[in-house]
């Protein structure tokens, strides 16, 4: 039987095809695809997504300064709602009354630095604690990785500090490690402690960072550094080179060398080589010896004589002393590294010194990739892309690359400094960026879906917040947090769609490569499940439509507010009008049931998050 709210959305003509189940994919994209001659991301309709890529006043600032105080502070601040609930959109995942106001009276950097001073609300680790997922029990949660999904939508869908897990989040798709296939008992602890490594170091030390990155029990497994042994000639092993490559090629200097506007240096024409086979060759002996470490880990004896090691052993950093490790039939090497290589490690004009230790190793490779002069502008530009843009100009790369070189103190690599430029860059909180048809991006599924759960606070009933892989493309959202399909993550930085005006235009649009016919039917069928939550997976989930039932009587109204949570005001007069014309088909009085206001509100939500003007982030 079809729900109020599918009986509603089919007395319109906006989106008849487009709120029901889908059968025939095709056949309801057939219209789209002749709508795909556009120029800019704003001439994009909502169903063209699938078969084309895209490539307010100015805010004001105010004198502050304290009694006795020097300089006069200026602080920049939002003029206006919709440029309040824009940076939010950016910074964030949603965008309240509450946060618009307040950032409208604190201005753009005090309050970003008072939310970047916010400590993550809850850990993953004290998540599983909490819900007894870290267990030995009849459920065999040491083997699964459901309660990984159930811990990442629990972060991203509630709690505070959103501003340090939408960051995070960022970055967990440059610093990439996958829950599919994590090879590993206790898969969601080890996750888990991946995602807390990333909401700690949010706003600290790149450097620290990659470290803690490096030596994770997740990231062993995932990229093969845990148990990656030395050369042996004997039986011609050698180090496995994945994660010397990976580091490399995605972690920090890219394949080509960079101009600090991120454009490519050239030779010849041709851009250069960031490293040769001989560089992954020399710097894989870096991570050779390194295993999990077993110290003061206790046991569960479980089917009788299996020893189940307790889950801390996958939170831990990984090390090459053996004496820590779990099996320790090495007494002759009591002080490790019986594992790592010890031979000369020569790679991108570094030489490490025969001898030299796996700690001692890895600090002066790290240290060594960390000053190259490719990173700043290679993951500036990056989190420039999560955040913003899909297309900064180089100008706004090269600033946010030269805060990576030097925070003003003589920093290298302070992410808060960097995600601060970012943030608050003009580029980013400029009017006339709303202008330029080069400007925006297309929103991941998984953040409009979070931004669904944020703005309406959504609530897990039992707090267990089961809603599962999200990862299918036919009736979800292609993408699933911390699921990536690879190491290369949900799209490629550099992706563009061929044969698209904006590859024409020589425009990128990464997040495009989830973008096709099914996948576009799949999440317009998942949102309209996600609204009602009332439906598998959204049983346990419930959304507060409250304020908006109470402005159901007002069309109008009731659209100019959820037009500003959940785009900044963003949407074209065409779109605004026939979703206007859509909801005052449905007229709300006095007397008029709960149960009809909600359908109302509904319809409005659905229309929005699946238009055009929605889907393309400004």
């Amino acid at each position: 039987m079809a729900s109020d709210l599918d009986l509603a959305i089919r007395n319109t003509d906006l989106v008849e095809p487009l709120c029901q189940p889908v059968d025939d994919p095709e056949a309801l994209l057939q219209p789209a695809i002749e709508e795909t001659k556009f120029t800019n991301f704003a001439g994009v309709s909502a169903l063209a997504l699938a078969t084309a890529a895209c490539g307010g006043g100015d805010s004001s600032t105010s004198a502050v300064a304290g009694p006795g105080a020097g300089p006069v502070v200026e602080v920049r601040a939002p003029t206006s709602d919709a440029e309040a609930a824009r940076f939010l959109l950016q910074a964030s995942f949603a965008a309240s009354q509450r946060a618009i106001e307040q950032l409208k009276r604190d201005g753009y950097e005090p309050w970003l630095d008072g939310q970047m001073d916010q400590a993550n609300s809850q850990t993953a680790k004290s998540f599983f604690a909490d819900r007894g997922f870290d267990r030995v029990d009849e459920n065999d949660y040491f083997n699964s990785d459901r309660i990984a999904d159930q811990m990442i939508w629990s972060q991203l869908l509630s709690g505070g500090s959103s501003v340090r897990k939408r960051v995070a989040l960022a970055l967990s798709e440059f610093f990439v490690v996958s829950i599919n296939n994590l090879a590993v008992e206790w898969p969601g602890p080890a996750i888990g402690e991946y995602w807390d490594i990333l909401n700690r170091n949010a706003f600290g030390s790149f450097r620290e960072l990659i470290e803690e990155i490096t030596l994770n029990p997740a990231m062993g497994v995932f990229l093969n550094t845990r148990g990656n042994q030395k050369a042996d000639p004997n039986s011609g092993r050698v180090p496995d080179e994945n994660y010397g490559r990976e580091i490399m090629q995605l972690m920090s200097i890219g394949l080509f060398e960079l101009n600090i506007d991120g454009s490519l240096k050239l030779s010849g024409g041709e851009p250069i080589e960031t490293y040769t086979n001989d560089d992954v060759t020399g710097i894989a002996k870096v991570f050779t010896g390194y295993e999990f470490d077993f110290t003061n880990i206790g046991t569960t004896t479980v089917q009788g004589n299996f020893e189940l090691a307790d889950p801390d052993w996958v939170r831990n950093p990984m090390t090459s002393d053996v004496t820590r490790w779990r099996w320790k039939p090495w007494p002759w090497n009591p002080t490790g590294d019986a594992f790592h290589s010890e031979t000369e490690k020569s790679f991108l004009g570094l030489t490490i010194p025969a001898g030299t230790n796996a700690a001692d190793s890895l600090a002066m490779a790290l240290d060594h990739l960390v000053a190259h002069p490719n990173v700043g502008p290679f993951f500036g530009k990056q989190m420039i892309q999560r955040l913003v843009t899909s297309n900064p100009s180089p100008s706004y790369v090269q600033r946010v690359a030269e805060v990576f070189e030097n925070n003003g103190e003589g920093v290298r690599g302070d992410l808060r400094a960097v995600f601060k430029a970012i943030l608050l860059d003009e580029e980013a909180l400029s009017s006339q960026s709303l202008e330029d048809p080069t400007f925006g991006k297309l929103r991941e599924p998984m953040l409009r879906f979070v931004q669904l759960g944020r703005t309406f606070n959504m609530r897990s009933v039992s707090g267990d917040w089961d809603l599962g892989d999200a990862s299918n493309p036919s009736w979800a959202l292609a993408q699933s947090p911390l699921r990536a399909p690879s190491v290369f993550n949900f799209f490629r930085p550099g992706y563009f769609r061929a044969g698209s005006q904006s590859a024409d235009q020589d425009l990128l649009a990464p997040e495009f490569q989830l973008v096709n016919e099914t996948s576009v039917a799949g999440y317009v069928n998942f949102m309209h499940a996600a609204v009602q939550a009332e439906f598998w997976p959204f049983e346990d989930v419930e959304l507060d439509y409250s304020t908006e039932m109470a402005l159901a009587e007002d069309s109008a109204s009731l659209l100019a507010h959820l037009e500003l949570l959940l785009t900044a005001n963003q949407l074209t007069d065409d779109v605004r009008a026939t979703i206007l014309s859509a909801l005052d088909d449905q007229p709300i009085s006095a007397t008029s049931s709960q149960n009809q206001r909600i359908t109302k509100v509904r319809t409005a939500v659905l229309l929005i998050m699946t238009s055009s003007d929605y889907l393309v982030q400004r």
